[in-house]
């Protein structure tokens, strides 16, 4: 029997205006990225604790959440009349084994054209496992969390509510995982443009998917597509694809088209009623 047990039960205050999860039932976290972090979390951790903290984060308890410095800050309103304030930090990689991270990324271009279209490749975890790393939590050592509440077990109701807000806004923001583990997104892009800088995506480089994305027809079956995540600069995913075999007026069809990337993602956002995400966000 878990030691929170013995604590008498409580009601959190309502709160005006906190942050309430999207999802009303099931699980929260719509992309398979943000689900394994928390099905992550279940395994290194309590299952049934975590479940606790989803309720709270339907309710809108929590009141803020910032991720900053490779750290997740948040104020949780509980019974008492001042809100909790929740720490949660995912152990960073060392710079060696994000170098042996980005080299396999780099060899293979679908992997930053994805991500700069705010998708996680599904191959990412063994991405990672090859360089001796991990991007998800794969034990307690990966986790340094706190809160101010008096229940010592870990996680408690407030910790547990951050996260699945968390993983809510790793459905609109991948690169957020990655800065957990201490790289940002533009430190994510740079260093795998410049891994690949001078090295166009060729048959022997990148999957025939990639390769064939100007012939049309059915070679980018294979390419995912998403409306959840942000629209970052215009053509990134073009440029990481290379310059296509034809010009327009004189310039090239991926620069021509670059300014329609971002475009096309805000209408498929308003159209499937994805609100846009506000600056500071």
């Amino acid at each position: 029997m878990d030691s929170w047990n013995y604590y008498p039960k409580s009601s959190p205050r309502q709160v005006s205006g906190g942050i309430k999860a999207r999802s009303k039932r099931g699980s929260i976290g719509e992309a398979w990225w943000s689900q394994r972090f928390i099905k992550a979390l279940e395994q290194v951790g309590n299952a049934a604790r975590l479940q606790r903290g989803k309720r709270y984060a339907r309710q809108g308890q929590v009141i803020g959440i910032k991720v900053a410095d490779g750290a997740v800050q948040a104020e949780v309103q509980g019974s008492s009349a001042r809100p909790y304030r929740v720490t949660i930090r995912l152990r960073p990689l060392t710079d060696a084994a994000w170098n042996r991270v980005f080299d396999r990324m780099s060899a293979q271009a679908v992997y930053a054209a994805e991500l700069l279209a705010g998708v996680v490749p599904h191959e990412i975890e063994t991405v990672f496992e090859e360089a001796g790393a991990h991007l998800f939590p794969a034990s307690k050592n990966d986790l340094e969390t706190g809160c101010t509440c008096p229940d010592w077990e870990n996680p408690c109701k407030h910790i547990a509510a951050v996260y699945y807000l968390l993983a809510e806004r790793f459905d609109e923001d991948p690169f957020l995982l990655f800065a957990l583990r201490g790289r940002s997104r533009e430190e994510v892009v740079a260093a795998l443009r410049e891994r690949r800088s001078g090295t166009p995506p060729t048959a022997e480089s990148a999957p025939p998917s990639t390769v064939r994305f100007w012939q049309g027809g059915d070679a980018v079956d294979g390419l995912a597509i998403t409306i959840t995540g942000e629209a970052g600069s215009e053509g990134s995913a073009l440029k990481i694809l290379g310059e296509a075999p034809f010009s327009v007026g004189g310039r090239n069809l991926a620069e021509v088209l670059a300014p329609a990337y971002p475009a096309a993602q805000r209408y498929a956002r308003r159209t499937a009623g994805v609100a846009e995400r506000q600056a500071g966000e």
